[in-house]
């Protein structure tokens, strides 16, 4: 039997989820403000193990969520992700936060494009088709009015950056689907089960998060 652990912590949202042959059966997430992460990741894994009716020990993998995103969260999901693996002897598994959103949307027609957001008008993005394969690599992109001019086909815009891109993305052909906000350990499942199959794995040593940008310190500006 093949359970998977799920954690996806790249956004506001903290979320964990067991898999077992690739569904999930538990998922506890919450997404809030002030990024409580470091608070909740632990109490959420210790709570679905419990629920489960299994042990640490009965996990076959943990996989993590690799980025983009916060980079403060993507550091407490991946730091959690190698412990258990480095403890417990097992592979880590790393999934694409973006392609996570992305698989929440249901859609026969036109490509998908997750976003999220990275302060400003800047976002994180790629595109998939209704399929959920990759159609556009992940950059990180300001968004203009030209923004996905060249694509006729239909657009659907998902991710937590959706009212200041809907000032500016106006064309007939986008379509923002605003309750899809964050990424969910819950798609994580089947990503991370057919990563499994498939023995692509990370090196839990030395695999780090997929920040796209380099972290930046900045000094305040307030004169005082």
């Amino acid at each position: 039997m093949t359970y998977i652990l799920n954690i996806e912590t790249a956004t506001k949202n903290c979320s964990v989820a067991l898999a077992k042959e690739g569904k999930t059966i538990l998922c506890k997430e919450i997404a809030e403000e002030g990024y409580s992460h470091a608070e909740r990741l632990h109490v959420f894994i210790e709570a679905i193990i419990h629920e489960a009716g299994i042990t640490l020990n009965d996990l076959t993998a943990v996989a993590v969520s690799q980025g983009p995103g916060s980079y403060t969260g993507l550091r407490i999901g991946v730091s959690a992700a190698k412990g258990l693996c480095y403890a417990l002897g097992i592979p880590l598994l790393a999934i694409d936060t973006l392609q996570t959103i992305a698989m929440q949307v249901n859609a026969t027609d036109g490509w998908i494009v997750p976003m999220i957001d990275a302060r400003r008008m800047e976002v994180y993005s790629a595109i998939y088709d209704a399929n959920f394969e990759n159609q556009r690599a992940v950059q990180a992109e300001i968004i203009t009015e030209d923004s996905f001019s060249d694509c006729q086909k239909k657009l659907y815009f998902v991710g937590d950056c959706a009212l200041k891109c809907q000032t500016v993305l106006t064309k007939d052909n986008f379509v923002f689907l605003e309750e899809i906000k964050y990424p969910s350990a819950n798609e994580m499942s089947l990503l991370s089960f057919i990563k499994y199959q498939k023995s692509d794995t990370v090196d839990v040593a030395y695999f780090e998060p997929y920040y796209l940008k380099d972290f930046m310190i900045t000094t305040s500006k307030k004169v005082s």
